[in-house]
């Protein structure tokens, strides 16, 4: 391996320095813009951010900047111009931003898209507790839907083990960043519904930046925690970080650690329910014991239960004395209906000739008013009745006319009669 020229080697520090120099001298006051990301406010007063845009990234810092950026109101997702000079920090050999200044634009474009999605999902009732489904209390199955080599899945089963060992977990291995992640994911849980794999299905990833979330802020991954029959828990990030997936899940848990809890309580807890059931069970018990106890001291203590015997002795003679009373009574019985039976078959000939009697008798003055009403009757007194051609009977002269045939009839027979003239009845005076 040949030498540097001149035989002249640095040291990193050498090096590190050299650049600094360079980019102080270079590039003493300069206006960046850029949006906001991993803001941090230490309590020491600096604050600490990062400076993006679609190609790259900056780091910043604001010394004692504390005030200003709560004057301000620095967000994440915010754009702004930041003005300072380049510096180097030694330690990690890291250029970064040294800000005196900031002046907000307005919502970078990530965030941007992130408040239209928000207020779009929202709108549709996505975000409606009304929909959110409770977590079971004790699943027999658990859906995990992570990265295999990130710190999350060390986390969720560091708490898991230690609070209910031998959960049964079911884990799909995803992409938890990138451009492939948010369609792994709801992929995964679909697989899930479709199996019927799991009782709650655990959705975790470490904290980042807003572009690291950036796949749990996808309208494809939100549709299918919406759509998700099983409970849904999103513990993406840690508690500062909200995602649209947040917002749509059953549950949302601030870390993977703390969705490890709201999984499954302490086995401790469930053995001391356990314990209290138990307890209460046993007591319960003895309590009826000691009644059934007192029962049967009280039933021992009855002279009957002494000598039983004697108590089907007594139920026996009733018995006999039961039976000499009905071979007593039946005769007597017999006899009486008998002689009622006896009493009743000679009174109703007598009965039926007074109603035979009475009815002829009804019969009778029936026939006498009937005849006394006849028309005939009434005829054989020198009246007649007349009847127009349609056969009603005449009251007035005025309902014929000359020449009109008309019927009479008499006590004995009928007349067929033409009018050859109508008096008409003269008016009162």
């Amino acid at each position: 391996m040949s030498e540097p020229a001149g035989n002249f080697i640095l040291s990193v520090s050498d090096l590190t320095a050299r650049v600094k120099w360079l980019l102080e001298q270079n590039f003493r006051t300069l206006a960046v813009q850029g949006e906001i990301s991993d803001l941090v406010v230490h309590r020491s007063g600096h604050v600490y951010f990062t400076l993006k845009d679609r190609g790259s990234q900056l780091r910043a810092v604001f010394f004692r900047g504390a005030a200003a950026a709560e004057r301000l109101q620095l967000a994440r997702g915010m754009a702004v111009v930041a003005t300072g000079s380049l510096t180097v920090y030694e330690p990690q050999g890291a250029y970064q931003l040294s800000v005196l200044d900031v002046k907000p634009l307005g919502l970078g474009d990530l965030h941007q898209r992130f408040e239209e999605l928000k207020l779009r999902l929202q709108t549709e009732g996505l975000f409606d507790l009304e929909r959110k489904r409770p977590i079971p209390t004790l699943p027999r199955c658990v859906g995990l839907i992570t990265s295999l080599d990130g710190a999350a899945i060390q986390d969720f089963f560091n708490v898991l083990n230690r609070r209910f060992a031998g959960m049964h977990v079911r884990i799909i291995p995803t992409a938890v960043q990138g451009d492939n992640a948010a369609a792994q994911i709801a992929n995964a849980i679909r697989f899930f519904n479709v199996r019927r794999a799991c009782e709650v299905i655990v959705v975790t990833r470490g904290g980042g930046s807003i572009e690291d979330l950036w796949a749990f802020n996808e309208e494809v991954l939100a549709r299918a925690v919406a759509s998700s029959e099983i409970p849904v828990i999103s513990a993406v990030g840690h508690e500062r970080d909200h995602s649209i997936c947040d917002f749509v899940a059953d549950f949302r848990a601030p870390t993977p650690s703390a969705a490890a809890e709201l999984v499954v309580q302490a086995k401790e807890s469930f053995t001391d329910r356990v314990e209290n059931l138990r307890r209460r069970l046993r007591d319960a018990l003895l309590l009826r014991l000691a009644a059934l106890r007192q029962r049967y001291a009280r039933a021992a203590s009855c002279p009957f239960l002494q000598r039983p015997d004697d108590i089907v002795l007594q139920r026996q003679q009733r018995l006999d004395y039961l039976a000499a009373r009905l071979e007593q009574t039946l005769p007597r019985l017999h006899e009486r209906a008998r002689s009622r039976l006896a009493n009743a078959s000679s009174r109703l000939p007598l009965a039926l000739n007074a109603l035979v009697r009475q009815r002829r008798d009804r019969f009778a003055r029936a026939e006498q008013t009937l005849n006394a009403l006849a028309p005939r009757r009434v005829l054989a007194r020198g009246y007649s009745i007349l009847l127009n051609q349609r056969g009603l009977a005449l009251r007035d002269a005025a309902e014929t006319q000359p020449g009109e045939s008309i019927h009479a009839m008499l006590a004995k027979g009928d007349l067929e009669l033409n009018v050859n003239r109508v008096i008409p009845t003269e008016p009162s005076p």
